[in-house]
């Protein structure tokens, strides 16, 4: 449960982080993004996972006891 906290604060703070430094520019990358189809956020969306759960299995193999 406690790696579980610290890997859901790194996200909040990691998606936090650009709307704090750059919001003027957040708000037209969101605005570009709206014009996107749904088809290719799904893909954006999957590759994220996919390589997310590939780091997470990487730093579980090489990182902990």
């Amino acid at each position: 449960m406690e790696s579980l906290l610290t890997a859901l604060g790194l996200l909040f703070f990691l998606e936090g982080l650009p709307y704090l430094a750059f919001p003027d520019r957040m708000k037209r990358w969101i605005e570009e993004i709206l014009k996107l189809p749904s088809g290719k956020l799904r893909t954006v969306g999957a590759a994220a996972m996919i390589l997310g759960l590939i780091l997470v299995h990487l730093g579980r193999r090489h990182g902990g006891p």
